[in-house]
């Protein structure tokens, strides 16, 4: 699990996924081959944690990289826009938002 620290200078992404219980375990599974196989060994990632809510209808995936632009160039690989479209088969929206640390308590 990577650790939150305000001055933290790489970038931080916060994905939400919206799904039903019924393909949530099929949905983190997904993630977790993506990121055990592929998005773990690109460029400038340098952690990740996955977390779903007790209802099982929603996942939140907190990545960091080094930079915006290496989250970028792997989100345009040929195998992650193929995961991408599995992974939206599976939920009915997901959002990658890019964000800097405000605070840490």
């Amino acid at each position: 699990m990577p650790v939150i620290e305000k001055n933290f200078d790489g970038q931080t992404v916060i994905t939400t996924f919206e799904m039903t219980p019924g393909t949530a375990a099929d949905l983190m599974e997904a993630l977790n081959c993506a990121y055990a196989e592929f998005i773990s060994r690109q460029p400038g990632f340098l952690g990740a944690g996955l977390h779903m809510n007790d209802a099982q209808t929603r996942i939140a995936n907190y990545s960091k990289w080094q930079r915006r632009e290496d989250f970028q160039a792997m989100l345009r690989t040929p195998e992650m826009r193929e995961r991408n479209r599995i992974i939206a088969g599976l939920c009915s929206r997901f959002e990658p938002v890019m964000y800097e640390v405000g605070e840490v308590y």
